[in-house]
């Protein structure tokens, strides 16, 4: 069930470490986490929608969602102190590279028009983030059970300062990138 952790361990490793003219080993680029998260925007004042989008994304990764609250106050957004806002899940270890592999091989290709995903996602540090526009392209999420469809958004964390390495990481982890920049 952990092809993918396997494959990064066997080859993509030394392919890194070659690729990216690197002594040390410690240094090898490597997933440290990855966060899926969904904003609740205006459901956050129905706590039987927040309920059912956090069952949802705990279906999706096999772990469970916590929901978010507000830190203060937002007059302006109609915002309280401890209001539910979002849903998230952190992903480290075997979990975040089940949900990798299973986004990589079955996800992705279900969704429509699908060119790969944007090669603008990174930040400067080695971390890639991107939206999925919603939850309907995981194999588990059942159309009837869900309330709302949703997008959520996914942040893969690499131990890399350089988004040169975390890109030829993730290219050999077999994320697919789109072709045109």
């Amino acid at each position: 069930m952990y092809a993918l952790k396997e494959r990064y361990n066997k080859e993509i490793k030394e392919q890194l470490r070659t690729d990216l003219d690197i002594k040390n080993v410690h240094l090898i680029p490597k997933l440290e986490k990855i966060v899926v998260s969904v904003g609740a925007g205006d459901y956050a004042k129905e706590a039987k929608v927040m309920q059912n989008i956090a069952d949802t994304i705990a279906l999706i990764t096999g772990q469970k969602a916590i929901i978010t609250k507000a830190k203060k106050s937002v007059a302006g957004f109609k915002i309280r102190e401890g209001m539910p806002m979002g849903v998230k899940v952190t992903l480290r270890n075997n979990m975040m590279y089940n949900f990798l592999e299973k986004l990589i091989v079955i996800a992705l290709p279900r969704v429509k028009d699908f060119r790969g995903v944007s090669r603008n996602g990174f930040d400067g540090r080695g971390n890639y983030s991107f939206g999925l526009s919603e939850q309907l392209m995981f194999p588990e999420v059942v159309y009837d059970d869900i309330m709302v469809t949703h997008g959520l958004n996914v942040a893969i964390v690499t131990s890399t300062n350089s988004d040169k390495e975390a890109f030829r990481l993730l290219e050999l982890l077999g994320l697919p990138f789109s072709k045109g920049r």
